[in-house]
C-alpha cells in the first residue's frame, strides 16, 4: 500500500484524501484472480515492487464480464523508468487471453503524465465528467479513457 498512498498527498491519481492499509484494502484484494483480474507487479533484483497493475471487473454487472478497469502506479522513486508502460503493454497483451475485449481507465484530468501513458499506449479519451471529484478544495474533471482490444 506505499505505493498507492504515496500518490494521495500530490491529487493527481487517486480520489483518496488519507492513507490507506493493508487491512482496509483485504476485500479489494480478495476481489483479484491472476486467470481472469489479476494484479501485476515490476520488482527490482531485491524483490521490492517498483509498480503495480490492477485488473478489475468494471461495474459489477454480467453483461460487463469483457470491460475492465485498470489502474496502474508506480513508486515515487520508480517513475520515468518505463515500469507503468511494460504494465499496460502486457495487460493488452493478456487481456483476450483473459475474454476481455474492453480496457478503461479513469483518469483524473489534471493528471497530464497519466493520460500521455495512456494515450501513449493506444487509449483515447471515451468521456469526460466535469467536477465530479474535490481535491484539496478544488473541483475536478474525471476522463475516461477507452481502448478495444483483441
Amino acid at each position: 500500500m506505499a505505493i498507492y498512498n504515496a500518490s494521495i498527498p500530490g491529487g493527481l491519481a487517486t480520489a483518496d484524501t488519507e492513507p490507506v492499509s493493508v487491512q482496509s484494502r483485504s476485500a479489494w484484494f480478495r476481489e483479484f484472480d491472476p486467470a481472469r483480474r489479476p494484479l501485476w507487479v515490476v520488482e527490482d533484483d531485491a524483490q521490492r515492487i517498483n509498480a503495480w497493475l490492477s485488473v478489475r471487473s468494471f461495474y459489477g454487472r454480467p453483461a460487463y464480464h469483457r470491460t475492465v478497469e485498470l489502474g496502474v502506479y508506480t513508486a515515487p522513486d520508480s517513475q520515468r523508468r518505463g515500469h507503468a508502460r511494460w504494465l499496460l503493454d502486457h495487460a493488452v497483451q493478456q487481456a483476450p487471453r483473459m475474454g476481455i475485449a474492453t480496457l478503461l481507465a479513469f483518469v483524473f484530468a489534471h493528471n497530464a503524465p497519466s493520460i500521455s501513458l495512456f494515450t501513449g499506449r493506444g487509449f483515447s479519451a471515451w468521456g469526460r465528467l466535469p467536477l465530479v471529484a474535490e481535491l484539496d478544495g478544488v473541483e475536478r474533471d474525471l476522463v475516461i479513457l477507452g481502448r478495444r482490444v483483441g
